[in-house]
Formats: C-alpha cells, structure tokens, sequence
C-alpha cells in the first residue's frame, strides 16, 4: 500500500535529536494538524512528520513538498534548504519564514532564534496565509481527482 504520494503529501521535517517533549515537534504537530484539516480527507492530501536524519535517509521523500521546522543549527535539512531559500518573513530576525512556492520542488524552512521563536513562525506560516498559498501550489493540478 503506498503511504505517501511525492505531489500531495507533504513532509514536515524536525531534528532526530529532540525529545518527545520539545517545543519544535509541538509546533510540528500543529502544523500537521492544519494541513490535514486542509486536506479534507483525501487520501494522501495530508502531512507525515519525520526526522532530518530520516529524511536524508530516504531519497523517496527529496521529491515531496517539504517544510522544515527548527533552525539550521539543530535541523539538518533546514541548513540545507536555508541558503537556497529566499527569507519571505522575518520578525526583527527572530523568527523565520523561508520559502519557495514557485519551483517545482515546494519547500519552507520556518525558524527562529529559540524554541518560542520557531513556534512562532509556525504560528504565522499558518495564520498569515502561507500555509494555504503552499497547498494550493501543490495541490491545485490534482483538484477535483478524488471527488
């Protein structure tokens, strides 16, 4: 069965080292949570959240829509990802929206200088629109598929 579809599902990427407990894998799951909500129920319209060691593991997953959470210096994709991509929101340069909508390989990396930083910038990829700017690039060929 196949868990995830390369065009629809989007991979939600935070450091292998944090514990069950951290703030960044909290702001994770809020994040996942408004993209599964989005996705209405359609199979693979939905987020899966998986480690940065993982995600350079599985070379499956380099080709999904990606957004990483938690800096550059404890989330190896994001220090990736973070000179590639253009800085689209920055509060006072503590919190951190990068983010390329227009290539083909969708990507974000939200940041901050600390934990509450980082969850603030999840906070307002979300509430400022981002969040469904990112979707409807990724999913707005696939529109009407399931119905």
């Amino acid at each position: 069965m196949k868990l995830i579809d390369n065009a629809e599902t989007l991979v939600l990427v935070i450091a292998a080292d944090l514990g069950p407990t951290s703030a960044d894998r909290d702001a994770a799951f809020s994040l996942k949570n408004a993209v599964d909500d989005r996705g209405a129920g359609h199979p693979y319209r939905r987020a899966v959240i998986v480690s940065d060691a993982a995600w350079f593991d599985t070379p499956l997953l380099h080709d999904s829509p990606t957004i990483t959470i938690g800096g550059p210096g404890v989330n190896g994709v994001a220090g990736q990802f973070g000179a590639a991509l253009p800085t689209v929101w920055s509060d006072q340069d503590r919190v951190i929206i990068q983010a390329d909508f227009a290539g083909g390989l969708k990507r974000a990396a939200l940041w901050g200088a600390d934990a509450a930083a980082t969850s603030a910038a999840v906070s307002a990829f979300i509430s400022r629109g981002w969040l469904d700017e990112f979707l409807d690039r990724c999913w707005r060929f696939r529109a009407g598929a399931f119905a």
